[in-house]
Protein backbone atom coordinates (compact mmCIF):
# COMPACT_ATOMS: atom_id res chain seq x y z
CA UNK A 1 0.00 0.00 0.00
CA UNK A 2 1.20 3.73 -1.28
CA UNK A 3 0.71 6.52 1.51
CA UNK A 4 0.79 10.07 0.43
CA UNK A 5 2.75 11.71 3.09
CA UNK A 6 3.15 15.41 3.01
CA UNK A 7 4.21 15.94 -0.47
CA UNK A 8 6.18 12.55 -0.38
CA UNK A 9 4.88 8.99 -0.99
CA UNK A 10 5.74 6.59 2.16
CA UNK A 11 4.81 2.77 2.38
CA UNK A 12 3.71 0.43 4.91
CA UNK A 13 6.75 -1.37 4.59
CA UNK A 14 8.92 1.80 5.48
CA UNK A 15 6.90 2.47 8.46
CA UNK A 16 7.26 -1.02 9.59
CA UNK A 17 10.69 -0.92 9.03
CA UNK A 18 11.10 2.39 11.30
CA UNK A 19 8.84 0.55 14.19
CA UNK A 20 10.74 -2.75 13.86
CA UNK A 21 14.21 -0.30 13.97
CA UNK A 22 13.44 1.53 17.09
CA UNK A 23 12.46 -0.08 20.19
CA UNK A 24 11.07 1.43 22.94
CA UNK A 25 14.41 1.52 25.00
CA UNK A 26 16.07 3.42 21.66
CA UNK A 27 13.04 5.84 22.20
CA UNK A 28 12.39 6.53 25.72
CA UNK A 29 13.46 9.89 27.20
CA UNK A 30 15.56 10.99 23.87
CA UNK A 31 14.91 13.74 21.45
CA UNK A 32 13.40 12.54 18.38
CA UNK A 33 13.02 14.72 14.78
CA UNK A 34 10.85 13.65 12.34
CA UNK A 35 11.80 15.25 8.81
CA UNK A 36 9.16 14.76 6.13
CA UNK A 37 6.53 14.39 8.78
CA UNK A 38 3.19 15.07 7.23
CA UNK A 39 0.63 12.44 8.26
CA UNK A 40 -2.16 12.06 5.26
CA UNK A 41 -2.32 7.94 6.04
CA UNK A 42 -0.07 7.38 8.45
CA UNK A 43 2.67 7.96 10.35
CA UNK A 44 5.26 6.36 13.19
CA UNK A 45 4.49 9.31 15.45
CA UNK A 46 1.62 7.45 17.18
CA UNK A 47 4.33 4.80 17.94
CA UNK A 48 7.29 6.80 18.90
CA UNK A 49 4.97 8.94 21.43
CA UNK A 50 3.90 5.79 23.29
CA UNK A 51 7.44 5.27 24.36
CA UNK A 52 7.60 8.43 25.79
CA UNK A 53 10.47 10.49 23.84
CA UNK A 54 12.00 13.33 25.67
CA UNK A 55 10.47 15.31 22.48
CA UNK A 56 9.53 14.87 19.08
CA UNK A 57 9.66 17.51 16.66
CA UNK A 58 8.46 16.53 13.25
CA UNK A 59 8.94 19.23 9.98
CA UNK A 60 8.16 19.51 7.13
CA UNK A 61 7.81 21.88 3.57
CA UNK A 62 4.54 22.62 4.24
CA UNK A 63 1.76 22.65 6.87
CA UNK A 64 -0.17 19.84 7.81
CA UNK A 65 -1.09 17.48 10.26
CA UNK A 66 1.83 16.36 12.33
CA UNK A 67 4.01 19.33 11.36
CA UNK A 68 5.06 20.93 14.19
CA UNK A 69 7.39 23.08 12.27
CA UNK A 70 7.92 24.19 8.74
CA UNK A 71 11.67 23.26 7.83
CA UNK A 72 13.16 22.20 4.79
CA UNK A 73 15.72 19.54 4.81
CA UNK A 74 18.89 21.25 4.01
CA UNK A 75 18.11 24.07 6.74
CA UNK A 76 17.96 21.67 9.75
CA UNK A 77 21.34 22.77 11.06
CA UNK A 78 20.88 26.39 10.92
CA UNK A 79 17.58 26.11 12.57
CA UNK A 80 18.09 23.55 15.13
CA UNK A 81 22.12 23.45 15.44
CA UNK A 82 24.57 20.16 15.51
CA UNK A 83 24.10 17.24 17.44
CA UNK A 84 20.73 18.08 18.54
CA UNK A 85 18.99 15.00 18.54
CA UNK A 86 19.42 11.31 19.65
CA UNK A 87 16.85 10.08 16.52
CA UNK A 88 16.60 11.18 13.38
CA UNK A 89 13.58 9.33 11.14
CA UNK A 90 13.58 10.55 7.43
CA UNK A 91 11.27 8.61 5.20
CA UNK A 92 10.76 9.00 1.77
CA UNK A 93 12.48 12.42 1.25
CA UNK A 94 15.92 12.21 0.03
CA UNK A 95 14.31 10.92 -3.20
CA UNK A 96 13.06 14.62 -4.12
CA UNK A 97 15.77 16.92 -2.25
CA UNK A 98 17.92 18.03 -5.71
CA UNK A 99 21.47 18.64 -3.20
CA UNK A 100 21.13 15.41 -1.98
CA UNK A 101 25.18 16.22 -0.35
CA UNK A 102 23.78 19.10 1.56
CA UNK A 103 20.60 17.03 2.63
CA UNK A 104 22.86 14.44 3.96
CA UNK A 105 25.08 16.38 5.52
CA UNK A 106 22.57 17.95 7.88
CA UNK A 107 20.55 14.63 8.80
CA UNK A 108 24.46 13.93 10.06
CA UNK A 109 25.27 16.60 12.11
CA UNK A 110 21.65 17.02 13.86
CA UNK A 111 22.21 14.11 15.03
CA UNK A 112 24.34 13.30 18.92
CA UNK A 113 26.88 10.97 19.22
CA UNK A 114 25.53 8.02 19.39
CA UNK A 115 22.58 8.58 18.13
CA UNK A 116 20.56 6.70 15.58
CA UNK A 117 19.39 7.60 11.88
CA UNK A 118 16.36 5.53 10.57
CA UNK A 119 15.69 6.73 6.66
CA UNK A 120 13.89 5.40 3.60
CA UNK A 121 13.82 6.60 -0.12
CA UNK A 122 13.56 4.61 -3.81
CA UNK A 123 15.44 3.05 -5.58
CA UNK A 124 15.62 2.32 -9.45
CA UNK A 125 12.48 1.10 -11.09
CA UNK A 126 10.40 3.14 -8.86
CA UNK A 127 8.40 5.85 -11.21
CA UNK A 128 8.58 9.17 -11.47
CA UNK A 129 6.97 10.78 -8.33
CA UNK A 130 7.44 14.44 -8.28
CA UNK A 131 5.97 16.20 -5.23
CA UNK A 132 7.11 18.86 -6.94
CA UNK A 133 10.04 17.13 -8.20
CA UNK A 134 11.60 13.20 -8.26
CA UNK A 135 15.09 13.75 -8.54
CA UNK A 136 17.13 10.61 -7.43
CA UNK A 137 17.03 6.95 -6.93
CA UNK A 138 19.19 5.03 -4.06
CA UNK A 139 20.43 1.60 -4.28
CA UNK A 140 21.72 -0.55 -1.40
CA UNK A 141 25.53 -0.01 -2.30
CA UNK A 142 24.74 4.17 -2.68
CA UNK A 143 23.74 4.07 1.36
CA UNK A 144 26.47 1.80 2.20
CA UNK A 145 28.53 4.51 0.24
CA UNK A 146 26.93 8.09 1.91
CA UNK A 147 26.46 6.43 5.38
CA UNK A 148 29.99 4.92 5.56
CA UNK A 149 31.17 7.10 7.99
CA UNK A 150 28.70 5.99 10.72
CA UNK A 151 27.64 2.65 11.92
CA UNK A 152 25.58 0.47 9.16
CA UNK A 153 22.92 -1.43 11.65
CA UNK A 154 20.60 -2.68 9.01
CA UNK A 155 20.41 -1.84 5.08
CA UNK A 156 17.59 -3.68 3.26
CA UNK A 157 15.80 -3.19 0.18
CA UNK A 158 12.03 -2.47 0.42
CA UNK A 159 10.15 -5.81 -0.20
CA UNK A 160 7.24 -4.14 -1.32
CA UNK A 161 8.44 -1.83 -3.88
CA UNK A 162 11.85 -0.78 -5.51
CA UNK A 163 13.40 1.02 -2.49
CA UNK A 164 15.90 0.88 -0.05
CA UNK A 165 15.62 1.00 4.32
CA UNK A 166 18.35 2.24 6.19
CA UNK A 167 18.88 2.30 10.10
CA UNK A 168 22.41 3.87 10.95
CA UNK A 169 24.32 5.22 14.57
CA UNK A 170 26.54 7.69 14.42
CA UNK A 171 30.17 6.84 15.99
CA UNK A 172 31.79 8.87 18.87
CA UNK A 173 34.70 9.38 16.74
CA UNK A 174 32.54 10.42 13.86
CA UNK A 175 34.40 12.06 10.88
CA UNK A 176 32.57 12.85 7.75
CA UNK A 177 33.82 11.20 4.33
CA UNK A 178 33.83 13.74 1.50
CA UNK A 179 30.48 12.67 -1.02
CA UNK A 180 31.70 15.34 -4.05
CA UNK A 181 32.56 13.22 -6.38
CA UNK A 182 30.10 10.47 -5.73
CA UNK A 183 27.68 10.17 -8.49
CA UNK A 184 23.94 9.25 -8.21
CA UNK A 185 21.36 8.23 -10.62
CA UNK A 186 19.27 10.69 -12.11
CA UNK A 187 15.59 9.89 -12.58
CA UNK A 188 15.70 13.22 -14.92
CA UNK A 189 19.07 12.32 -16.69
CA UNK A 190 18.56 8.87 -16.56
CA UNK A 191 22.37 7.85 -15.75
CA UNK A 192 24.97 8.85 -12.79
CA UNK A 193 25.43 12.27 -12.40
CA UNK A 194 27.22 14.33 -10.02
CA UNK A 195 24.80 16.95 -9.86
CA UNK A 196 21.18 18.51 -11.70
CA UNK A 197 21.25 22.14 -12.37
CA UNK A 198 18.55 24.04 -12.70
CA UNK A 199 18.89 23.69 -16.72
CA UNK A 200 18.56 20.33 -16.95
CA UNK A 201 15.37 20.78 -14.93
CA UNK A 202 13.90 23.27 -17.51
CA UNK A 203 15.01 20.73 -20.04
CA UNK A 204 12.95 18.04 -18.55
CA UNK A 205 10.22 19.96 -17.97
CA UNK A 206 10.36 21.01 -21.50
CA UNK A 207 10.39 17.84 -22.56
CA UNK A 208 7.93 16.19 -20.57
CA UNK A 209 5.54 19.11 -21.64
CA UNK A 210 6.14 18.38 -25.34
CA UNK A 211 5.95 14.83 -25.29
CA UNK A 212 2.09 14.78 -23.98
CA UNK A 213 1.23 15.54 -27.40
CA UNK A 214 3.68 12.82 -29.04
CA UNK A 215 2.49 9.12 -30.20
CA UNK A 216 3.01 6.75 -28.14
CA UNK A 217 5.53 4.80 -30.38
CA UNK A 218 7.51 8.13 -30.86
CA UNK A 219 7.34 8.92 -27.43
CA UNK A 220 9.04 5.56 -26.36
CA UNK A 221 11.50 5.92 -29.16
CA UNK A 222 12.84 9.35 -28.24
CA UNK A 223 12.75 8.05 -24.25
CA UNK A 224 14.73 5.22 -25.35
CA UNK A 225 17.49 7.31 -27.46
CA UNK A 226 17.68 10.85 -26.29
CA UNK A 227 16.16 9.99 -22.24
CA UNK A 228 12.65 11.89 -22.85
Amino acid sequence: MIIKKGGYMCNSAGIEFVMRQLSCDDIANKKVIEVGSQNINGSVRSYVEKCNPLCYVGVDVAEGQGVDEICDINHLISRFGKESFDIVICTEVLEHVQDWRNAIFNLKYILKSNGILVLTTRSYGFPYHGYPFDFWRYEIDDMRMLFSDLEINSNESDPSAPGVFIKATKPIWFSENSLEKYRLYSIIKHKNVRNITDFDLYLFKARTHVSRFLPIKLKEFLKKHIAL
